[in-house]
């Protein structure tokens, strides 16, 4: 009988730990979409139409639940399979992991990554809210990590996700059913090296598990009120030591009620926007897109959450859903790996979110977002270059328009091509010399 191969994950960190990339060196940009209820909600069609639509529009990976938020226990599937015996970690239901043995193999056929959640956090702990039950603990945990990672360790499309929305509480035994967690999945697929993960909590990963091996990336919850601050987030990580990637794991999402108030009413497609350009500004190695309507696959014969618009199926190309394909674009046009983020390349910038003037630059470019498309100052010198050449890259539509050369030192004023409400602006800078392709 031929032994079973353990497939090594196909992702790593790179060299100089700020980012991800394949094992061939070509850098991996995380684009993700949230799609907490893909496995629970969707049958094998509608997976099919879902991951089509995703993969079309650049987008890399897909964030999904496996123990899902809306009864994943006990509501079943749609071929009526739950998936535990009894509600336990111990006694998978084979019919059940079948249907998502058949979901991460589309995500793979059509070159999509999985970040995968063994179970959504209310399984482990409820806290203020969540149906549960609460089913683990240190034995169940590690029993659950293992099996799931022993069913998929020949998939190099997973990028694990242990946590679920739920920050550890303060005392040690649910930091310590977390790693179990993990632990039982590095050993199942035969070892950290081949497991890419992190952790998606309600505020940051770090907090409680960068010091952990296990850990890859961090992963921050900047949430669903848009006046955040997410440069300072991202900044904290990218100062911590040792150096490892992070990113925004769960922004605001397109379609959800502001701050979860229908009062407030709905965000912009430049709240969307701005929290990935501005995060990414910052130094994450990539980003997560959501739409209030997406992750719960929301459809007109199930119970809502948290208001949503229309049914999943029509929320697929909203305009924030959209504006990801450009961002893809913009990130991977110039050389990724070598980025870095340089706010003194910005004279004055504004530090609110509304008008937030965020930079970043490799050693022959610069991005420079407008969070408002408000005119600002550059120190010049930061790139190479006797000269630049200028453009304005359009976040809406990924246009570009040229803006001149100029000379590569003292201090420059740029002024966006548009200056109205809701419109973003990202400004490219190249060495002049250089001749860098169009994105």
């Amino acid at each position: 009988m031929t032994p079973l191969v353990i497939a090594q994950s196909d992702l790593r960190v790179s060299q100089n730990g700020r980012y991800l990339e394949y094992t061939s060196g070509k850098p991996f940009f995380y684009l993700a979409d949230t799609a907490w209820e893909l496995f629970h909600r969707l049958n094998r069609e509608e997976a099919d139409l879902y991951l089509t639509n995703r993969a079309e529009k650049g987008f890399t990976a897909i964030q999904a639940v496996v123990l899902a938020e809306h009864n994943g226990l006990q509501d079943p599937n749609p071929y009526g399979h739950t998936p535990l015996l009894h509600n336990d970690p111990e006694q998978p239901v084979e019919a059940y992991f079948q249907h998502v043995d058949y979901i991460i193999n589309k995500a793979d056929d059509l070159g999509l990554h999985i970040a995968l959640l063994p179970t959504w956090g209310d399984k482990l702990f409820k806290d203020k809210w969540g149906v549960g039950p609460e089913i683990f603990n240190e034995q169940k945990a590690y029993a659950f990590g293992h099996y799931i990672g022993n069913r998929y360790k020949t998939k190099q499309n997973i990028i694990w996700v242990v946590g679920g929305d739920r920050n550890p509480r303060d005392h040690s035994e649910d930091v310590a059913v977390w790693r179990a967690m993990a632990k039982g999945i590095t050993d199942a697929v035969g070892g950290k090296d081949n497991a890419m993960m992190t952790f998606h909590p309600q505020t940051n990963s770090s907090k409680w598990f960068h010091q952990d091996e296990w850990l890859d990336f961090n992963m921050l919850q900047t949430g669903h009120c848009p006046d955040v601050k997410v440069w300072e987030k991202i900044s904290s990580d990218y100062q911590r030591y040792p150096v490892k990637p992070t990113m925004d794991g769960e922004p605001i999402y397109e379609e959800i009620p502001v701050c979860f108030d229908i009062k407030n009413g709905y965000p912009d497609p430049i709240d969307i926007r701005r929290r990935a350009y501005l995060s990414l500004f910052a130094g994450a190695h990539g980003h997560t897109y959501g739409c209030n309507n997406i992750w719960q696959m929301y459809d007109k014969h199930r119970k809502p959450t948290l208001e949503p618009t229309k049914p999943w199926h029509e929320s697929l190309d909203l305009p924030g859903a959209v504006a990801m394909t450009h961002v893809r674009k913009l990130m991977e046009s110039r050389p990724m790996l070598e980025r870095v983020p340089d706010q003194s390349l910005v004279v004055n910038a504004p530090d609110n979110y509304q008008e937030r003037v965020q930079a970043t630059r490799g050693t022959d470019y610069a991005f420079i977002y407008s969070a408002a498309g408000l005119p600002f100052e550059l120190n010049m010198g930061k790139i190479s270059g006797r000269k630049v050449t200028a453009s304005w890259f359009d976040p809406r539509t990924g246009h570009i328009q040229k803006a001149g050369t100029y000379k590569n030192k003292a201090t420059v004023r740029f002024s966006p091509p548009a200056q109205e409400a809701g419109q973003d602006w990202v400004l490219m800078l190249d060495d002049a010399s250089r001749k860098l392709p169009v994105p």
